[in-house]
């Protein structure tokens, strides 16, 4: 206990810092994740090939090495940032291709007639999608997404390698300071612990809601 309370600072820094890093790359993986998962299943063949090519190549890549390509790669290109919003491209580009395949596989659940229905009535692919099939396919995927979203918090430890205030990172300040590294990694453990729980426990909700309505 004393080592959390002789640093408390420090780590309510690293766990702020992780908690808002794992929202912005969250809200990022969800709303990319969307628009791939709507090419993959697009009648446009160019799209289809786009969102395939998207999630082969990201799931395929480690996340290390598409934290250096962002970080390393993009200043070459006179793309200057703060390494914060780096490493929200990283995780949000990453994890948006696990959030296509979840949702994918939600779309698949929904009988091929309701698409059919609607494009019968007269609407686009677009309207189809988005006020027919995802509503009804979102509710068999609540569950898989916080799954997901709890490995995004987790995999948000990477950041701290890259000069990003993190949780994990919180170990070499204190470490230097001269306080038992055992129990420094058990607080952090609690921070991610504390993360984890909370985005379980919203989706567990959203989860038994739209099992009412059902």
């Amino acid at each position: 206990m004393k080592v959390l309370t002789d640093n408390w600072s420090i780590y309510w820094h690293g766990f702020v810092g992780t908690l808002e890093l794992t929202v912005v790359s969250a809200a990022l993986a969800l709303l990319l994740g969307v628009l791939i998962a709507s090419f993959r299943v697009s009648p446009v063949r160019a799209l289809r090939a786009f969102g395939t090519g998207w999630v082969t190549i990201l799931r395929n890549t480690p996340l290390t090495l598409l934290f250096f390509i962002v970080v390393l790669g993009l200043p070459r290109f006179d793309i200057v940032l703060p390494f914060f919003t780096f490493s929200v491209l990283a995780l949000g580009c990453y994890t948006s291709a696990f959030i296509c395949e979840v949702l994918r596989s939600g779309i698949n659940t929904v009988p091929p007639g309701q698409g059919e229905a609607a494009r019968s009535l007269g609407m686009t692919f677009g309207q189809t999608l988005g006020l027919v099939v995802l509503p009804q396919a979102y509710r068999s995927v609540v569950a898989p997404i916080g799954s997901v979203l709890i490995a995004l918090a987790k995999n948000s430890a990477i950041a701290g390698s890259f000069s990003v205030v993190e949780l994990l990172g919180t170990y070499r300040t204190i470490n230097e300071l001269g306080y038992g590294i055992v129990w420094t990694f058990v607080w952090i453990a609690v921070g991610y612990l504390v993360i984890t729980l909370a985005i379980s426990a919203v989706f567990n909700l959203l989860e038994r809601r739209t099992a009412v309505s059902r």
